[in-house]
């Protein structure tokens, strides 16, 4: 079994000395024969190619606190049957926002209001895509007597209340009962067009209500429709197709307006056709941007609908894209620099602008984007291969890690070359056979010390290691699912708590997996359900530590920290679960160091809220000397509230000196220091992980206590511009109320509700602010 290539496998002092080349040698993901000699500056050029950054392919507008108000304040007011179409719009917003819970939460509520047969059955197919995979917890469920309705199957049939039998023959015989003309003229600029009623009428719903209906133009022999910006060839060319089904050979501009009045007039068969026809007219990549430049102009959302969706400012970086492939680089440059220009900037545009130019400019607009955006991932690997070329190897890996140390980026975990990507499996073998063997013992050796320094990521790269040998696989399957949880990757940890489930070697281990499995969706008391089925089985570590959890959880009634801490003793006395005969010494104490670490430091987290203090602290030392890193911050906490200051500032900055991934630990210090040093840990939290919200709340409470209230509200509003936060908004709205902007306020309000549309804080002032409102 060989090691993976870690990121303690290989120093950066080694690294230095390397020439990758001579043994990376892939081509488009394909393995090749290594060459024995390689040219240092081309290869590293080939080596170090990083792709463009794809085109966002989802729905996000610039100011989307704006849209999400505006969607909150319609669903407010809106007649029932126009509802779906709204939470499908709140739907969209959230995907580009990449909000994946909240997005099936719109979603739902979309199919739950929808109004119509055809609403209820493509909002309850596309439901279902949504959460495929979801079954395994509404089982779970169900063996524990519970059914929960949002997590089983998405029954449309249920939801499908609407009488389709009746209406349309009602028409029918209505209008057999009145003498109107097989005939109708229409109006079109100076012109007129005569159409066959009933033909004209089949193009769509609203064509028939309005000539078979109770509308005065169902009586008319004579309609005008000149204000509906179609040309007289345009409409001759929609009669015809009324008549014949399909489109004469008529230029790119005809068929665009015949399609924007299609989508007007909800003609899905003209649509179609249009769609298809002018698809047929690309041949080229000019034609492919001269279309697209047409489509955008006569706000046609069909051909632009996969890249643009009509309005969206995404749609330049598209256009740009396009642009710069005809070769007008200076042409795409100038277009992202007038949307830069006309709006509050966001990362992205710079991001885009800076494919189009070199050097400083290039670099300059990569930083600005990373400004305000700091979740951007193109930025920080165009900058690590600059410094790559420069064979600045430690910089290069000090700009990957600053993105690492908050996002799980796929692709900065891997390396790009020669114009293709090489896959992490690829790319492994190719290292494996340059680092030495680990036995089993190695491998938890490995991990106890990654464990102990905090680096979730090295003990993530342990973990795979051990799971291909021979191992008992469920267990490190559950240990993998914490490790991504902490790395803030919940559907991947989700995954690996399914796999251990899986993998489970006993009755007892499973339950407990899937006790766990329950736990993290929200379903405490089912849970705790489960760890007491577990224990029935057999007494273990697991399932009293997972009682515990799910104890402390599922009641905010004082009495149960009693039991929770009795649980807790239990499992400190039980041998961590897979602690079998026949394996080393070195196996069987760092399992049950890590384990025995990970219940006391627990245990004492209870005794601390039980102001049993001295048991906290012997708890936290305990873990301590078993080199529990994380145990600082409880003994810090302890002697915080023993008034002890600078004792707890000390033991956090003992954490700091530890941990590899330490933001957290800055953050907490932060609390035990005065304002200047506070200020100074938690802006090293933004830059260690932006996506943290306290220190932006605190230093935008500082300012508003100083009164300085737009640097207040500009200090929230720099976060959230990259992170859609109910925290950040709902103290913007505060803030926004103190300085009497009611109508700000309630935007953001607004937007906060459309987030979680029932707590309680944000409608308390969202009713308060809205009674001032103008």
């Amino acid at each position: 079994m060989r090691a993976p290539f870690t990121s303690d496998s290989c120093k950066e002092s080694q690294l230095d000395s390397l020439n990758p080349q001579s043994w990376l040698q892939v081509e488009r993901g394909k393995l090749s024969n290594f060459s024995s000699q390689a040219s240092s500056s081309s290869s590293i050029e080939s080596l170090i190619k990083v792709p463009e950054p794809p085109v966002h392919p989802f729905f996000k507008p610039v100011d989307y606190v704006e849209v999400l108000a505006q969607i909150h304040e319609e669903l407010e007011s809106c007649l029932p049957q126009e509802r779906s179409s709204l939470y499908l719009f709140q739907y969209q917003l959230f995907r580009g926002l990449g909000e994946a819970k909240l997005m099936r939460r719109s979603l739902r509520s979309a199919w739950l209001k929808g109004g119509t047969v055809h609403e209820k059955l493509v909002f309850g197919a596309w439901l279902k895509y949504e959460r495929q995979g979801e079954e395994l917890i509404s089982d779970l469920l169900v063996t524990c007597g519970k059914c929960a309705r949002e997590y089983g199957p998405v029954d449309v049939s249920s939801e499908l209340d609407v009488d389709i039998s009746s209406g349309s023959h009602e028409t029918l015989s209505m209008m057999n009962d009145k003498h109107i003309s097989r005939s109708v003229s229409f109006k079109v600029g100076d012109e007129t067009i005569v159409c066959d009623r009933q033909k004209i009428a089949s193009l769509s719903a609203p064509f028939y209500s309005m000539l078979n209906g109770c509308f005065s133009e169902s009586l008319c022999e004579h309609i005008d429709l000149s204000e509906n910006n179609i040309s007289p060839l345009g409409f001759r060319e929609i009669s015809e197709f009324s008549m014949t089904g399909s489109l004469n050979e008529v230029s790119p501009n005809i068929l665009l307006e015949i399609l924007v009045f299609a989508n007007k007039f909800c003609c899905e068969r003209l649509k179609d056709a249009c769609d298809r026809k002018l698809a047929s007219l690309v041949s080229s990549r000019d034609d492919a941007v001269e279309l697209m430049e047409c489509a955008l102009e006569e706000n046609s959302p069909v051909l632009a609908a996969s890249s643009l969706n009509a309005g969206h400012i995404y749609s330049v970086s598209g256009l740009a894209r396009l642009g710069n492939i005809r070769g007008h680089r200076l042409w795409a440059y100038d277009k992202l620099s007038s949307v830069i220009s006309s709006v509050t900037p966001l990362g992205w545009m710079y991001q885009e602008r800076s494919l189009y130019c070199e050097g400083d400019k290039r670099w300059e607009d990569l930083e600005k984007a990373t400004e305000l955006d700091p979740t951007l991932t193109y930025p920080y690997m165009y900058r690590a291969a600059s410094l790559m070329r420069k064979q600045n190897v430690r910089a290069a890996l000090a700009e990957i890690n600053r993105i690492l140390g908050f996002k799980m980026a796929l692709e900065c975990l891997e390396l790009r070359m020669f114009e293709g990507r090489v896959a992490a499996s690829q790319l492994r073998t190719l290292v494996r056979e340059h680092v030495e063997n680990w036995t089993t013992a190695d491998c938890w050796l490995q991990l106890y010390d990654r464990w102990s320094s905090v680096d979730d990521i090295g003990s993530l790269s342990v973990i795979y290691q051990m799971l291909e040998s021979d191992a008992a696989k469920g267990i490190l399957y559950f240990r993998q699912s914490l490790l991504l949880l902490r790395l803030n990757c919940p559907e991947a940890a989700m995954r690996s708590l399914q796999l251990a489930r899986q993998h489970a070697s006993t009755e007892h281990e499973r339950l407990v997996y899937e006790g766990w499995i329950l736990y993290d969706t929200g379903h405490c008391n089912e849970g705790l359900q489960k760890a007491e089925e577990s224990i029935n089985i057999k007494k273990s570590f697991e399932a009293f530590f997972l009682k515990a959890y799910a104890l402390a959880d599922s009641s905010l009634d004082p009495s149960f920290s009693s039991t929770v801490m009795s649980l807790l003793q239990e499992a400190l006395k039980c041998p961590s679960d897979r602690l079998r005969k026949g394996q080393s010494r070195t196996e069987v104490n760092k399992k049950h160091t890590v384990v025995t670490a990970l219940a006391l430091n627990n245990l004492g987290s209870v005794y601390v809220d039980c102001g049993k203090l001295d048991l906290a602290a012997d708890c936290y030392i305990n873990a301590l000397k078993i080199r529990h890193a994380r145990a600082h911050q409880g003994l810090a906490r302890v002697h915080f509230l023993r008034n002890d200051k600078t004792a707890a500032f000390e033991e956090m900055t003992k954490l700091i000196e530890k941990a590899r991934n330490n933001a957290s630990a800055y953050e907490k210090r932060s609390e035990y220091c005065d304002r200047e040093l506070t200020k100074a840990d938690l802006e090293m939290v933004t830059q260690l992980d932006p996506l943290r919200v306290y220190p932006y709340r605190y230093r935008a409470a500082v300012l508003m206590d100083s009164q300085k209230e737009k640097e207040a509200i500009a200090e929230l509003s720099r976060a959230i511009l990259f992170k859609a936060d109910l925290h950040l908004l709902h103290l913007r709205a505060a803030f926004h109320e103190h300085t009497g902007d009611v109508l700000a306020a309630l935007r953001d309000c607004r937007a906060a509700l459309s987030v979680d549309p029932n707590h309680r804080e944000m409608l308390e002032l969202h009713s308060r602010v809205n009674s001032h409102e103008p």
